[in-house]
């Protein structure tokens, strides 16, 4: 860019690999170097996600490919409606980030109390670190997750909250892990998601948009908050089996209360915000956004497993803040592997500084 110079397509490929190859041994030597940081807020938060990224067909896991290869395409020059499926691999998502406590109560968070007028500033996120891997199972994302924790509090003098989606699966690894290491850690569900589920239940009963389906979801969300969820989910099914209404009308609300009854456990919003945890999934939605779609989402883009795997690496040290820190790392396993390797025993023998030669008189010329 700067001096004109062109450098080919597949030397950056490489480079960049190259340059990422050390993201996880910065990692491991920092975590082995755990400290207390008494500095920053008594509520360690922690989150996860998945976000689907285009792939070559050989890098799709097994069962995608196998779908993917089985696909018939209608046209030559385009792909037709429901043939961009089996495309994409998993990219799971992690952030782990310290906050101070923010105690609100349920009328404060919808709005319905007059001291919610004040405006208290809100804590932000500190120390964010937000990464993502294609490669690696969720299950080992997940132990990473845990691992930067523990760096973070290894007396264990923070409160450990996790924030997920409702993803079944990823709750039934935190809660493995958890059990295996012996860990205290709270697991909330996002509001966000279960707000959604409630307008789609809401426009069930209410087709038309207006006061009365507004009215509707903010009577259900303050219960939620409240911590009456399965109280929400029994009357919404009541109330659709006395309108009569009929299996598919029904659906959504059904759908509402099945996710309500089944997140039960994660949605005791009453507790958490009497303790100032978080309830939200806002950063690592964030993070799925800026770290993954706006750079692996590039229109026609398909990525090798190993080429998305380095982007994602280095995009995660710069959005961590990290990057100038590993990049000290980086380059003295560089000079590990490039230039000590190649001495015996891996010793680097000791340089002479060279002896100051004598400057020596010059002959005078004799007229």
């Amino acid at each position: 860019k700067n001096t004109g110079g062109h450098v080919p397509k597949r030397q950056i490929e490489e480079l960049v690999r190259r340059a990422a190859q050390d993201f996880d041994a910065f990692y491991e030597m920092r975590a082995a170097n755990s400290t207390v940081d008494q500095q920053t807020g008594s509520v360690l938060a922690m989150s996860v996600d998945g976000k689907g990224v285009v792939m070559r067909m050989e890098d799709l896991r097994e069962q995608t490919r196998k779908a993917a290869m089985e696909r018939t395409h209608k046209m030559v020059t385009r792909l037709s409606k429901g043939e961009k499926k089996n495309a994409k691999r998993m990219a799971t998502v992690a952030a782990v980030y310290t906050i101070p406590p923010f105690v609100r109560t349920p009328e404060e968070l919808i709005g319905q109390s007059s001291s919610c007028q004040i405006g208290r500033p809100r804590p932000r996120p500190e120390r964010k670190r937000i990464w993502a891997s294609i490669e690696k199972t969720p299950e080992e994302v997940i132990e990473e997750l845990l691992m930067e924790a523990r760096y973070r509090d290894p007396t264990d003098e923070k409160t450990w909250v996790a924030l997920v989606d409702g993803n079944r699966s990823q709750i039934r690894i935190l809660r493995r892990l958890v059990k295996k290491n012996g860990l205290d850690l709270t697991i909330i569900v996002d509001v966000i998601h279960v707000i959604e589920y409630l307008w789609d239940a809401g426009r069930a009963f209410h087709p038309a948009s207006g006061p009365e389906l507004e009215s509707w979801i903010e009577h259900r969300l303050l219960e939620i908050l409240r911590g009456k969820a399965g109280f929400v989910a029994g009357g919404m099914r009541r109330s659709a089996t006395l309108r009569a209404l009929s299996s598919k009308q029904r659906e959504p609300i059904d759908t509402c209360a099945r996710y309500l009854l089944n997140h039960s456990p994660y949605l005791h919003y009453d507790r958490y915000l009497s303790r100032g945890f978080p309830i939200a999934t806002g950063v690592i939605e964030g993070a799925c956004r800026h770290l993954v779609k706006d750079r692996m989402e590039v229109t026609g883009a398909r990525w090798s497993l190993a080429g998305a795997e380095a982007v994602l690496r280095l995009r995660a040290l710069r959005c961590s803040h990290d990057f100038d820190e590993y990049w000290l790392f980086h380059e003295a396993k560089e000079y590990e592997r490039n230039h000590r390797a190649l001495y015996t025993k891996g010793i680097v023998p000791s340089t002479v500084k060279p002896r100051p030669t004598r400057k020596r008189r010059h002959l005078k010329a004799i007229m």
